[in-house]
């Protein structure tokens, strides 16, 4: 009898050893300038990681394609156009371009990926940024004849431009679209349920065993989250913030979010973060629109995100105060006391 008891028991544990759903599997990287995370839940380990890291290859293959100063793709198709030459570009280079100038017209270029100039002035196309503002000389220069992917010419396959000064710079808009490729290739390779996260660029498929992918906001002056909130299937979030890519000189911050009216950056907003609905393009989306509902102020920043179609925003001004659009505010939980927020349409 007791060997038969023990004989059930241990049928009983492998059992239940077959419905427990396979581990969370997670890979890391560095690409992108940041640290970028995969988590799969709910596939085999195998599939898994061959998945996630067909993900991180093409992560690698778009940085490296599209660096802005580094020698690439990209930088070739800068040094023709500062010569004033004509140059051919990649099918996807060109959908790329395409999509950017598009996005750029939406947000009326307060967002534009042809001020690459202008952000090297400022000392932001390198790894590590010296506390020093840019020669006046050539920032007069800059803001007397100011460059604009709006001066890019398409013809056909082939790019130019009657700008010396225009130069691509897809900082604000390709991790955002490392999101939506990132989500193609997994759903192709059989994965359902994962979290991307991309230097706070987020992307959620399926769930977490069961319950929603919760994801952290970060507080712009503090270490950790400002607050929580959880992902649907095919959500995405992104954030915009002063307090990654940034020096300080005299008490005074800059950072790389540059205000491409003015030529300089941004110090009236600390961060803003937008929540893009499921569809094709919610990781770009995610990216992009964020950048000139930043750039727009406290003044116009409704109305840029009511331009651009963004509902679900939070932004942080300069002083710490918070503003949420209503659609948004609902979603969010904090730890403890929620923080003084005003609530907006």
């Amino acid at each position: 009898m007791f060997a038969r008891l023990c004989l059930i028991f241990l049928i009983l544990i492998g059992l239940a050893g077959c419905d427990r759903p396979p581990p969370l599997v997670q890979q890391e990287s560095y690409v992108f300038g940041t640290r970028v995370e995969i988590l799969v839940a709910g596939a085999p380990e195998k599939q898994a990681r061959e998945a996630a890291a067909a993900v991180l290859r093409d992560f690698d293959r778009l940085h490296r394609t599209y660096h802005a100063w580094q020698p690439s793709e990209l930088t070739a198709v800068n040094d023709a156009l500062a010569a004033g030459k004509s140059i051919r570009v990649s099918p996807e280079m060109l959908e790329f371009i395409t999509e950017a100038r598009d996005l750029a017209r939406l947000g009326d270029y307060r967002f534009d990926p042809g001020i690459g100039r202008l952000i090297r002035l400022w000392g932001f196309h390198s790894d590590e940024f010296k506390p020093q503002l840019p020669d006046p000389e050539a920032l007069a220069a800059w803001r007397a004849r100011p460059a604009s992917v709006a001066q890019l010419r398409l013809d056909g396959p082939r790019v130019s431009s009657s700008n010396p000064a225009l130069a691509l710079d897809f900082g604000g808009y390709l991790k955002g679209v490392a999101l939506d490729r990132a989500a193609a290739l997994l759903r192709a390779q059989g994965i359902q349920h994962a979290l991307i996260n991309i230097g706070g660029n987020v992307m959620a498929l399926g769930d977490k065993y069961g319950k929603p992918w919760k994801v952290g906001i970060q507080h712009p002056r503090q270490p950790g989250p400002l607050a929580t909130l959880e992902l649907r299937d095919g959500e995405a979030i992104g954030t915009s913030g002063d307090y990654q890519r940034y020096f300080e000189l005299q008490g005074r911050r800059y950072s790389h979010l540059l205000d491409p009216a003015s030529g300089e950056p941004a110090d009236h907003t600390q961060a803003v973060t937008v929540l893009m609905p499921p569809g094709p393009k919610a990781g770009t989306l995610s990216d992009a629109l964020s950048k000139p509902i930043f750039i727009a102020g406290p003044e116009h920043w409704q109305a840029a995100a009511r331009q651009v179609g963004a509902t679900q925003v939070l932004r942080v001004g300069p002083a710490g105060d918070i503003q949420v659009t209503r659609a948004l505010k609902g979603r969010l939980s904090f730890l403890g006391k929620p923080p003084p927020m005003t609530e907006v349409p």
